[in-house]
């Protein structure tokens, strides 16, 4: 059986993926989820974060974890966990992209607003911090674009534990060969309902990157919250 290491999305933390544990070990795996350093901190700390510094920070915890080690990156952790394979590819069996964002060589988080499809409604709830060092969602409104399927209080519970989100990493284009990252597995987990990442932009990157492996949920935004079942069932045969 297999090690995960989950990386989260935007404004959240490794808490995100709890429910997973118990379930990935009913199939004889373990898990980490780490917080990535800087999420949530002051204007100086979140302008000092990078994502040449996030990915070293996981590779380096990668480096101590047991093998068979799959990655896993949801949303905004897609751009991370594509630079740790990069890295450290020796030490990784396979990459899954949980309605990541999957991006090719030379492609920066902020290149995708000239790709995707304009979403008013997601955009809506983000606002800078004061120093924009980083950004913040609308706790309120963030349940109905994250985890509109998941039991309302669920929901409201992990918006509520959101935090601010460091603005560089997304600007950063990312650094990838086909000797290193491009060596390993690729999965990609569809979500049909997201209203983060729409169905639409979710093809679109794995259009760009066609040899991916793509499972689908009819899942929202955040299916660690709304099908946790589901999408151990797919984590798990990964691993065979």
């Amino acid at each position: 059986m297999a090690h995960f290491l989950f990386i989260h999305g935007a404004w959240h933390g490794g808490w995100c993926f709890d429910a997973l544990a118990p379930l990935l070990a009913a199939h004889g795996n373990t898990m980490s989820a780490p917080d990535l350093p800087g999420m949530g901190g002051t204007e100086e700390e979140l302008a000092a974060v990078t994502l040449a510094g996030w990915a070293d920070y996981v590779a380096d915890l990668a480096r101590a974890m047991p093998s068979p080690l799959i990655l896993a990156g949801h949303s905004r952790g897609g751009i991370v966990i594509s630079e740790v394979a990069e890295r450290i590819p020796e030490q990784i069996c396979a990459l899954v992209y949980i309605t990541a964002m999957m991006l090719p060589s030379g492609m920066a988080r902020t290149d995708l607003k000239t790709i995707f499809s304009p979403n008013k409604p997601f955009e809506n709830i983000i606002s800078p911090t004061p120093g924009r060092g980083g950004s913040v969602v609308d706790k309120t409104r963030a349940p109905d674009i994250f985890a509109q399927l998941a039991p309302r209080p669920m929901a409201e519970a992990a918006a509520a534990r959101t935090v601010a989100e460091p603005a560089a990493p997304r600007t950063t284009p990312l650094h990838l060969t086909a000797e290193r990252y491009g060596r390993l597995p690729r999965h990609y987990v569809e979500c049909t309902e997201d209203r983060t990442i729409p169905l639409a932009d979710q093809q679109r990157m794995i259009a760009m990157q066609p040899d991916t492996i793509v499972h689908t949920l009819e899942s929202d935004h955040s299916p660690y919250l709304c099908m946790p079942e589901r999408l151990t069932e797919i984590l798990a045969a990964i691993t065979g």
